[in-house]
């Protein structure tokens, strides 16, 4: 095999490759190789197989059966959708011409739809596609050499190699490319150019090039030509080709400079990171409306229409060969690939320059509360794979790869996790210098704070099911945080002495562990909304659930808040004023009560959904008389007892919360009756709380957008549960409840009609 060769051609063909060239024109033999046609044996094999046979080794065993390939199939014989061998013979066969037309007019509009279509291959390749399938279908990609001849088209190239590198590393050294397997395998493609700042001084020349051109395109005719030849031969046309190639070859730049800044050590670099991406934005939008001018002066007119379109003008861009390099995305068959549209492809760098400004825009806070509030914020947007793996990984150093969250153990880099963890659980400031951070299990617990950072930031898939299996280490933990404390300082943990500054800093992070658990089922319970993993008969279980882990959570939250709060008062004051504190009536902190109020909206949820009827036409008849089992769907598959196990094992098996079980679910739900359900009070309670959390949270923008959805929530479902306790004990069968979530993700909203 020749090493200095491209993928393309170190591939060998198939076998149901049929091409009117001998196989030894385009692929010879070598001296430990030659080459057989297998035409006369296949022939002969398809007469006496019958269906479901094949031919097999003796050792052909199951495991091989699944990797077996089907020859002459398309969707897995890679060499049945191959036109060419090899690039050599793409480029001979004219694919990839340069110069690209010796007509400079055709040059140039055929070199802006090159570099539209690698824009929506690039975006095509971020959503998961592989990258030689892709960016790398381009002929030019393959031969960078080739088009030295032609400026403007060998720095675009370049530069998009070099984001190709930086991408793939950034995604790489996250960790974040198992939920994408294809999306980091380069194939031996030409990723490492020239280098990087070669690369942006090539670009920075023929930008500056352009510039020129433009400007002389503005002057006068007779000094424009004095100053330089116009880029192609009409005039009249030539400021609007050099916007459309400025507005393409910035936006590479200033994108590409996105890239470098959030890499820079310790976060120097977000600030710069920023200016770049506005600059990115501006120029995006600059290539939307240069669509306008490209499509006016497209020959013919657009023959594809917008919506599936891959230029902004319309044409088929030429250079590219999406089968060229299918048969080298082992091991698996190619896979068939519907490029994004360009529209499509700028609304996806547009949300991804978004969600990185996003990024750059946090601030490092030290509290873990905080951070984890930032996080789901961001994972709110739905980011995609690199926008998430530049929250983990936005700078490398030259010796070792860093991580913005996590760096060598330590939050940003900086803080200690135990520093992090006595923090987040309300201890003092001198308590990170505690001497329990050297035991084991605290050390794990520290390990185990970074596993959950890490598992927040992939996507919500890979989220909720990490987050699940996560909770048992949690429950782990504090046992034997709680066991190995016990032994060895058991006397003094038994006391309620606060002096003894181990059983306050034990104490106290065992209540944060606790309230952490809570929070990840918590997370677990509405990232399972996010993905609509429950169906309308499900609900009523999921909110009962859900109720009981936000009691817990608020009550694990107001317990830490608490001993915190006494803490710093009996820090701040003089011993002889501590007593007159002790018999004050502790306000409720915002937290709790922003807590609380999701409890009041999920306990009406859980009341309102017994009247549901919008499925089943006898479900209210069955909560008239107190018959709950008819309140759940029956199905062939699942019992109730099943759909409880399927939704909550992960839960069941950490014992969050404790002693709640499927037979507690039963037996709570067995007692409702129409008349104690019917009631909006729990509604109401939630739609004060909401009003009066406003001024609390007056500088939290997404606390407050939050509190106007739980609002709405409470408002229109209050209404609802009114009409239902009017009409539906008169006209029980008059009404129809469906739920929606018009208002908020997780939390459905009633909907009353006639039936």
């Amino acid at each position: 095999m020749d090493w200095n060769s491209t993928p393309a051609e170190q591939a060998e063909p198939s076998m149901g490759r049929r091409s009117p060239l001998p196989l030894s024109s385009t692929i010879p033999a070598s001296p430990n190789t030659v080459w057989v046609d297998a035409t006369p044996l296949l022939q002969a094999a398809c007469t006496d197989l019958l269906d479901g046979e094949l031919i097999h080794g003796e050792n052909f065993n199951l495991f091989a059966a699944m990797s077996a390939l089907e020859i002459m199939d398309p969707k897995m014989d890679s060499g049945m959708i191959c036109k060419y061998y090899s690039v050599d013979e793409a480029i001979e066969d004219g694919v990839g011409p340069v110069p690209i037309s010796f007509d400079r007019t055709t040059d140039v509009q055929c070199t802006l739809d090159i570099m539209d279509h690698l824009l929506a291959c690039e975006a095509t390749w971020h959503k998961g596609h592989s990258l030689a399938q892709t960016v790398f279908s381009c002929i030019y990609l393959l031969r960078p050499e080739r088009t030295v001849p032609s400026p403007i088209l060998h720095s675009y190239c370049k530069i998009i190699r070099a984001t190709c590198k930086a991408i793939v590393s950034v995604v790489s050294d996250a960790r974040t490319h198992e939920e994408e397997d294809l999306f980091t395998m380069a194939y031996g493609l030409p990723l490492d150019g020239d280098g990087d700042e070669k690369s942006l001084s090539l670009l920075n020349a023929v930008e500056e090039n352009l510039c020129r051109q433009l400007r002389a395109c503005k002057a006068q005719s007779s000094r424009r030509k004095q100053d330089m030849e116009p880029l192609q031969s009409d005039i009249d046309m030539e400021e609007g080709y050099c916007k459309a190639l400025l507005c393409r070859l910035r936006f590479r730049k200033h994108f590409f400079h996105v890239l470098a800044c959030m890499r820079r050590p310790q976060g120097k670099g977000l600030e710069l990171a920023r200016k770049h991406i506005a600059s990115s934005m501006s120029e995006l939008e600059c290539i939307r409306k240069s669509a306008d001018f490209l499509i006016s002066i497209a020959s013919g007119g657009c023959s594809i229409g917008i919506e599936d379109r891959t230029t902004a003008s319309g044409r088929q861009p030429i250079g590219f060969d999406a089968s060229l390099n299918s048969r080298v995305s082992a091991p698996a068959p190619p896979r068939s690939i519907k490029m994004l549209s360009w529209n499509k492809a700028i609304e996806y760098f547009e949300k991804l320059l978004r969600d990185l400004d996003f990024i750059c825009s946090y601030s490092l806070d030290p509290s873990l509360e905080v951070l984890l509030r930032f996080v789901t914020q961001f994972q709110s947007s739905r980011p995609d794979l690199v926008a998430r793996s530049h929250l983990q990984v936005p700078y490398s150093l030259p010796s070792t790869k860093t991580l913005l969250l996590v760096q060598e153990g330590r939050l940003y880099g900086r803080d200690p996790m135990f520093a992090v963890i006595t923090r987040a659980a309300g201890l003092p400031e001198t308590t990170k210098n505690h001497d329990i951070q050297r035991y084991e299990s605290v050390m794990q617990l520290g390990q185990l704070v970074i596993n959950m950072l890490k598992i927040v930031c992939t996507n919500t898939a890979w989220q909720r099911r990490k987050l699940g299996k996560s909770l048992q280490d949690w429950r782990v933990i504090y046992v034997q945080l709680e066991l190995a404390f016990t032994n060895k300082f058991g006397e003094v943990l038994a006391t309620s002495n606060d002096e003894n500054g181990v059983a306050r800093v034990v104490k106290q992070i065992l209540i944060w562990l606790e309230e952490q658990a809570y929070w990840i089922a918590f997370r677990f319970l509405m990232l399972g909304f996010e993905l609509e993993l429950y169906s309308p008969s499900e609900f009523f279980m999921v909110y009962w659930y859900l109720y009981a882990v936000l009691v817990k959570l608020a009550e694990k939250t107001d317990s830490r808040m608490e001993i915190t709060e006494i803490t710093a008062k009996r820090k701040g004051k003089k011993r002889k004023d501590s007593s007159k504190d002790v018999g004050r009536e502790t306000r409720i902190p915002p937290a709790v009560r922003f807590l609380q109020c999701q409890i009041h909206l999920v306990e009406g949820l859980t009341l309102v959904i017994i009247l549901w009827i919008s499925s089943y036409v006898c479900l209210l008849q069955a909560a008239l008389r107190n018959e709950m089992a008819a309140l759940h769907s029956l199905t062939p598959f699942n019992s109730e007892q099943e759909i409880f196990l399927q939704h909550f094992e992960l839960l069941q098996k950490a014992c969050i919360p404790e002693q709640i079980t499927y037979h507690s679910f039963k037996e709570s739900t067995s007692y409702a009756r129409f008349s104690n359900i019917a009631t909006p009070n729990c509604f109401q309670q939630a739609q004060k709380l909401a009003k009066e959390l406003r001024s609390s949270f007056s500088n939290d923008h997404d606390r407050l957008a939050e509190l106007r959805r739980l609002e709405q929530v409470a408002e229109h479902n209050s209404v609802a549960m009114n009409v239902i306790c009017q009409l539906g004990a008169v006209e029980p069968n008059s009404l129809k409840v469906s739920f929606e979530f018009i208002h908020h993700p997780c939390y459905a909203t009633a909907v009353v009609r006639r039936a």
